[in-house]
């Protein structure tokens, strides 16, 4: 079975984007595919198993909220 899906973030700006992208980009290389548009990162997961595309997908999301976290304490 093949599983795919689409998750977008849309950051307040493209400075926000960018920052949240560079970040999570290492991390995402090899498992995730990412693009940057403008203040969107569009994330596209494929995965043989629901249990590796919700890991995925769980992964991805946490790691964000970290940086999105990050980027609100620096900016105060």
């Amino acid at each position: 079975m093949k599983i795919k899906g689409k998750i977008c973030l849309n950051y307040k700006n493209k400075d926000s984007a960018r920052l949240v992208y560079d970040s999570l980009e290492i991390d995402n290389k090899n498992f995730v595919e990412s693009e940057l548009k403008d203040n969107e990162i569009i994330y596209k997961i494929n995965s043989n198993t629901l249990g590796s595309f919700l890991s995925t997908a769980d992964d991805l999301i946490a790691s964000e909220i970290v940086v999105e976290k990050i980027i609100k304490k620096t900016q105060k």
